[in-house]
């Protein structure tokens, strides 16, 4: 079973590329932010406490997130893997994560991690913002907060998997397809 955590901060990427590698391994998708958008629209207690936060610009409380991932590993049947896109968020996420899949038989096959400058950043965010109708990607404050709180929250957590040798940074940097080529490269290697 292949388990990626594909990582970089808002605007990087990550979406784009999970797409395709959905599409190419077989994988199970699994965003927190898609998760967050179905208790939303399902109106849970979840969903409502996740959208506070979120429009703040603030990252979801791990007991939240945990919850929300914990439910979707455990009503998907027969997957070849899932990938984790924008989760985790934490090193106590990371750390629960690795316990989570022990307990199914399962574990963290390494983290892809988007590296993007920060202006790049901004300007796909701000682009994104056109289309997406979220309002966290229309606010410059509310999107250099996201950038931020990833710099000193986030961050912490590719030297976790680092420090279990299934790190890996690709330049997010380029075309689409060149920059897709370069993870199927270390995904074909697990």
């Amino acid at each position: 079973m292949l388990n990626i955590v594909l990582f970089g901060p808002p605007g990087a990427g990550k979406g784009t590329q999970s797409e395709k590698l959905i599409e190419k391994y077989g994988l199970t998708h699994l965003s927190t932010g898609d998760l967050f958008r179905k208790h939303l629209g399902e109106g849970t207690d979840l969903g409502k406490l996740a959208k506070k936060y979120m429009d703040e610009g603030h990252l979801v409380p791990d007991q939240v997130v945990i919850s929300m991932v914990e439910d979707k590993i455990s009503n998907t049947e027969g997957s070849k893997g899932f990938i984790f896109d924008g989760f985790p968020r934490t090193t106590a996420q990371a750390e629960a994560l690795d316990v989570m899949l022990a307990n199914n038989g399962m574990k963290i096959s390494g983290m892809i991690a988007l590296d993007v400058p920060e202006e790049i950043l901004k300007e796909r965010i701000k682009e994104r913002g056109k289309t997406s109708n979220r309002a966290d990607d229309q606010d410059e404050e509310k999107i250099n907060t996201r950038i931020k709180v990833y710099l000193d929250e986030t961050l912490p957590v590719a030297k976790y998997y680092e420090n279990q040798g299934k790190y890996k940074s690709i330049n997010g940097v380029g075309g689409i397809d060149e920059i897709f080529m370069e993870i199927s490269e270390v995904l074909d290697s697990y």
